[in-house]
């Protein structure tokens, strides 16, 4: 495993981060036992750095995380990052009780990296500042309850530097892969980071899974010509871990192949050591993307719940997907299946959008949902198969009612 620092004064970390936004599920929570191996996996194989927060699986990913470190009495051999729910921030106190939320459910006495979560813009900043956010970071540093300060971003390059700038961050966090050079902080702020001396650590290397497993067919017949067999996520992971000024790169591991692959890569991936072989055939696969791409979804889940139900991440996934993949209607035929509501629980198809533009306030992609569902529908939607499926989800609801 490489290792590198994120704070200057800080110790060294993991090249791989453990993300734990996308734990393993089982029925409506996470898979205690599955979630516990992966981490273990990782840990005994160098990972030492763990991202998580406060609404990640309903606040549940805090409370698995601690149960995990005190299970395996690794408090002192890992470090935790975690981030104030900002955007549930209105009042003074509320900080500091959202603070102390997270130290219970972590079961610690202090936070190694903490992060002010999803700053979109200085506004957010400021906003924090009225209302003493400086004099709480300086408390709670000087008491030892914070190790590190940063924050995570969600917005536009120019609002990234001046928050950088505005305040003497040791690390900050943002979304960064082959496809997104220069969307939200991207390269340019990557820079000015290094310049600054200001550690990055890197989220969505692989964009939700987009350049991962979900890779198109295309693509990975472009990295199948490489002389070295490698996954598309070992790819992406590559191309960020190449970076100069890439602190520790996140990774949100559920799958215990997965896991081995992304502790591969980090283990050989040092600064600049990728070939200009390996540039071209990355440069390749963005010219596919760029053709293929239909909304340029994170999968990053900031937009749900939505108020009317409609699974906005998902259906983005199967719109992209009968693009990316050479089997479009089987994407078609899973996405009327939840819009009738016969898989998932419920209906969760896009016709239920009302257009009322809530989840555009929290989208880190600045994507016009409203207008990309509805043409993921007339895309994705048949309307003699979807009869069918009508007919076939109210039997299934006469035989559970019965």
């Amino acid at each position: 495993m490489e290792y590198r620092k994120i704070a200057k004064e800080g110790a060294e970390v993991s090249l791989l981060g453990y993300g734990c936004m996308r734990f393993p599920t089982k029925g409506r929570g996470i898979d205690k036992e599955l979630a516990f191996s992966q981490m273990k996996l990782a840990f005994d194989n160098g990972v030492n750095y763990y991202d998580t927060a406060y609404p990640y699986h309903a606040g549940k990913s805090e409370v698995i995380l601690g149960e995990f470190i005190k299970k395996y009495n690794i408090r002192d051999k890992i470090f935790i990052a975690d981030k104030l729910p900002t955007f549930l921030v209105t009042k003074a106190e509320q900080i500091n009780k959202y603070f102390d939320t997270q130290l219970k459910r972590l079961d610690t006495t202090y936070i190694d990296y903490y992060l002010m979560h999803m700053l979109t813009s200085i506004s957010d900043w400021e906003k924090l500042k009225s209302l003493g956010i400086l004099e709480f970071i300086d408390k709670k540093k000087k008491n030892g309850q914070i190790k590190h300060i940063g924050f995570s971003f969600h917005g536009k390059p120019d609002e990234f530097i001046k928050i950088l700038e505005d305040y003497p961050w040791e690390f900050c966090q943002i979304q960064y892969n082959y496809l997104d050079e220069n969307n939200q902080a991207g390269k340019a702020g990557l820079k000015r980071a290094e310049a600054l001396g200001i550690g990055v650590v890197v989220m969505e290397p692989l964009r939700g899974g987009s350049l991962a497993a979900k890779a198109p067919d295309k693509v990975k017949e472009i990295f199948k010509s490489y002389k070295q067999q490698r996954s598309a996520a070992y790819w992406g992971l590559r191309f960020v871990m190449n970076h100069q000024g890439v602190g520790t790169v996140l990774s949100g591991m559920n799958v215990i192949e997965h896991i081995k692959d992304n502790i591969d890569v980090a283990s050989h991936t040092s600064i600049n050591s990728m070939s200009k072989e390996e540039h071209d055939i990355i440069n390749q696969v963005k010219k596919v993307y760029a053709d293929l791409m239909k909304v340029p979804c994170t999968g990053c889940n900031y937009c749900m719940p939505c108020p009317f139900g409609v699974d906005i991440p998902t259906t983005f996934s199967e719109y992209n997907s009968i693009y990316f993949f050479n089997s479009p209607l089987f994407y078609k035929f899973q996405y009327m299946a939840r819009a009738e509501g016969m898989v998932g629980g419920g209906k969760a198809g896009a016709d239920l959008c009302v257009n009322c533009k809530k989840c555009m306030k929290h989208c880190p992609q600045d994507i016009a949902i409203p207008t990309k569902l509805s043409e993921a529908h007339k895309n994705l939607n048949n309307k003699p198969i979807r009869a069918v499926l009508k007919i076939g989800a109210k039997v299934m609801n006469r035989k559970k009612k019965s």
